[in-house]
């Protein structure tokens, strides 16, 4: 991914990786420091994570001022648009918000600014699941005829929706062949219907291969209303939002209207407004917004047991796929993988109608990359040496000289 001529920067590579990692909140544009509010709102559940001796004011300040040139580069030279966030030890260490809300309009953004998250929403609607499914109300091997009689396709699990292994063929794609109105949104339950009459050709059988699934998770969700009894979208507000004080975080059919002004517009990599279209009513696999200061609060919840016990969230940290592709694993929702230093990583992209998101979440030592864009040009090819820089390979330990018998 990400070829970025650090060189350009003020600081080159080899010097960012030579700093200590990661100090107190800065932005791009001053708005105050959030982390001991967020702090107090995530008490006493979520201890803080135990500061290591290195972690000095100078170091944390020389990494703030680095990480601040890499994202202006990143904003004046490569084309990113939106919001970012790093923590590290369960605090904020640097959040900035870079471009436009709306081109058209030069609305700035914040870092409470809502965007699409895309696929981002899959860790929402398994966490969803997996809190019904502690609370006895599905389970993971249930089939998905147990909830939705006339679902066509027989011998599919919810594990196997969850870990992208039912096999099922892409909605967004038949629903364009079969929705026949575009200008009428299509919801969860008129997807259902049309694969109830038309039966679209699965690409395979259930449980033979992982098969990345926007069709698993929107039914996920139509599941997920079924077992608790409510809509899905109060379902999420009522069990998820409301209680981390999620303010910022609503899904498409909250009323996208009445947000407007709090919300980033998405745009094509030409700067171009990208409307929504019939098929953003479908919820569970995307359509969630959120900002930057809503995903910290996520974050710092999975270090509770506010949702889920800490055994039922492992499951979703686990991988489940038997052949990996370039070392990457699923779990519920989230994928995982080794990072340079060693540590294992859950994380998951979204990209979807002019948004492109990202979150990274490093247990090993509680830090977090977010990056919310509603200009998906491209400048996310960065990730690799932005994660290279945040978790750089450990040097090698020097090894015994061992004296050879010339000379002793």
């Amino acid at each position: 991914m990400f070829r970025v001529p650090f060189s350009s920067l003020k600081y080159s590579i080899v010097s960012l990786l030579s700093l200590a990692l990661l100090g107190s909140c800065q932005k791009a544009r001053p708005e105050g420091n959030a982390a001991p509010v967020l702090a107090k709102a995530l008490a006493p559940e979520a201890p803080s994570f135990p500061v290591p001796a290195w972690f000095t004011a100078d170091s944390a300040r020389s990494f703030r001022q680095s990480l601040d040139s890499v994202f202006t580069y990143m904003h004046k030279h490569r084309g990113f648009n939106g919001t970012v966030l790093v923590s590290k030890f369960d605090k904020v260490q640097y959040k900035g918000s870079f471009g436009y809300a709306d081109f058209r309009t030069k609305d700035t953004l914040n870092t409470h600014t809502a965007f699409q998250l895309a696929s981002v929403s899959k860790q929402f609607t398994a966490m969803a699941i997996m809190m019904l499914q502690e609370e006895g109300k599905l389970q993971y091997d249930d089939s998905v005829q147990q909830y939705i009689p006339d679902f066509p396709y027989h011998g599919i699990t919810i594990r196997q929706l969850l870990t992208h292994r039912s096999g099922l063929s892409n909605y967004t794609y038949f629903s364009d062949e079969l929705w026949p109105d575009r200008n009428k949104p299509i919801y969860n339950d008129d997807v259902l219907q049309l694969m109830a009459v038309h039966k679209p050709q699965v690409y395979y059988p259930p449980n033979n291969r992982f098969d990345y699934s926007n069709t698993g998770y929107f039914l996920l969700a139509s599941i997920a209303e079924r077992a608790s009894g409510m809509p899905f979208s109060q379902l999420l507000q009522q069990r998820i939002f409301k209680p981390l004080h999620m303010g910022d975080t609503f899904t498409f059919s909250d009323s996208l209207a009445a947000r407007k002004d709090k919300v980033a517009t998405g745009h094509t990599g030409g700067r171009r407004q990208r409307h929504p279209d019939y098929l953003d009513t479908v919820l569970g696999d995307k359509g969630m917004y959120s900002s930057v200061e809503d995903l910290y609060k996520w974050d710092q919840a999975l270090y509770t047991e506010k949702l889920v016990k800490h055994e039922t969230l492992q499951e979703a940290f686990t991988g489940t796929r038997q052949k990996r592709m370039r070392d990457v694993d699923y779990g519920f929702g989230w994928r995982i993988k080794q990072v340079a230093n060693g540590d294992t990583v859950v994380f998951h992209a979204g990209l979807w109608h002019g948004y492109a998101t990202y979150i990274l979440r490093n247990p090993n030592d509680h830090s977090a990359l977010i990056l919310l864009s509603n200009v998906p040009n491209g400048s996310y090819r960065y990730l690799d040496e932005l994660e290279a820089f945040l978790y750089p390979e450990k040097p090698a330990e020097p090894q015994p000289v061992v004296a050879s018998s010339a000379t002793k």
